[in-house]
């Protein structure tokens, strides 16, 4: 492992820098890796941001976004910078699986890889590690990283103030998580007043949905909401031909979820897909009710205690069994 002062002789000369995070990226996982990459960029290193998927049109905006490589619309080109990398920051996961095709390819890489990360059971694939898993974000990690393990604070600059604050609005649930500490919002108002438009960037992340997206919504709460009262527990499953219906694209089912917890006395909440090649799930839960555990280990994934996710292979209906019939196994948490 390489030592804080190892790195830091490392980033005192120019480098070629490689920053990924994992596929279909959130505003935390964007908003990380191009908060780094503005500032790595005026440390004069050369610096390419690869992403295994695309990621939602309402996070597009964001400044260096035009910079971003898509591994799997630019196979070649993203494979020939990991492989000539010096070093990678690997932002918002800790296991190479999360990064789908491009995990075998940072693997093989001779570059030192830097973990910057939030996530439970960090996979060791790295040569450094900032990593605390009662942060709120990766964002707040890249902050902490800059601000107090460089000491450098003075470099953080409007755009990479202003993609740090998306990262840690998004995850933090609009600053509404338990993971919301007093030391989150002192940091968020150093970002304000090192740039960061907060009333823009919540208007660009949360007021720019498209009309099918509305239309899908309302679809989800009116006619594909079902309520497990014995359980505490709402669901909502959708199956391909839904989407296609709807047009709906990368981002349109995102938060979608959290409109099932909001309900009164809710503890679960689930959101159930039928993609193109797996059935995806995504758990929002409330108070201490462990959603992570239900996704680790009947739905190879994982996340945080209140927010998880995770697939089969199995169809939608299968899965929607699996998931109802669990649910019995923790009753007494859901319902205490």
């Amino acid at each position: 492992m390489l030592n804080l002062a190892e790195l830091k002789e490392l980033l005192a000369q120019p480098q070629k820098i490689v920053i990924t995070t994992h596929h279909k990226p959130d505003g935390d996982a964007l908003g990380s890796s191009l908060g780094l990459f503005h500032y790595l960029r005026q440390k004069q290193h050369n610096v390419q941001v690869i992403t295994p998927t695309d990621y939602p049109y309402f996070l597009q905006w964001m400044p260096g976004n035009a910079d971003v490589i898509i591994y799997t619309e630019k196979k070649e080109q993203s494979a020939a910078w990991v492989q000539q990398a010096d070093l990678i920051f690997c932002l918002d996961f800790n296991s190479l699986s999360r990064i789908n095709e491009l995990g075998e390819l940072v693997k093989a890489s001779s570059a030192k890889k830097i973990m910057i990360d939030h996530h439970l059971d960090p996979e060791n694939f790295d040569d450094f590690r900032h990593w605390n898993t009662k942060a709120c974000s990766a964002a707040q990690l890249v902050y902490e990283f800059i601000a107090e393990l460089l000491g450098d604070k003075r470099s953080i600059n409007a755009d990479v103030a202003t993609c740090l604050y998306t990262g840690i609005m998004t995850d933090s649930g609009s600053f509404r998580f338990p993971t919301t500490t007093a030391n989150v919002h002192r940091i968020t108002a150093d970002l304000i007043d090192l740039g960061a438009d907060n009333a823009a960037i919540h208007q660009l992340v949360y007021d720019h949905s498209t009309e099918n997206r509305l239309r899908f919504l309302g679809y989800c709460l009116s006619e594909k909401l079902e309520i497990l009262p014995e359980f505490n527990t709402a669901m909502i499953a959708i199956t391909r031909d839904e989407l296609n219906r709807f047009n709906i694209i990368t981002g349109d089912t995102e938060g979608i979820v959290n409109y099932a917890l909001s309900i009164t006395g809710i503890r679960l909440a689930a959101i159930i897909i039928e993609r193109t090649d797996k059935v995806k799930l995504s758990l929002r839960s409330s108070g201490t009710f462990p959603a992570n555990e239900i996704c680790k280990n009947y739905f190879h994934g994982g996340g945080h205690r209140n927010a998880a996710g995770g697939q089969s292979e199995s169809t939608l209906e299968q899965v929607i069994h699996q998931f109802k019939t669990l649910l019995p196994e923790y009753k007494n948490l859901l319902t205490q």
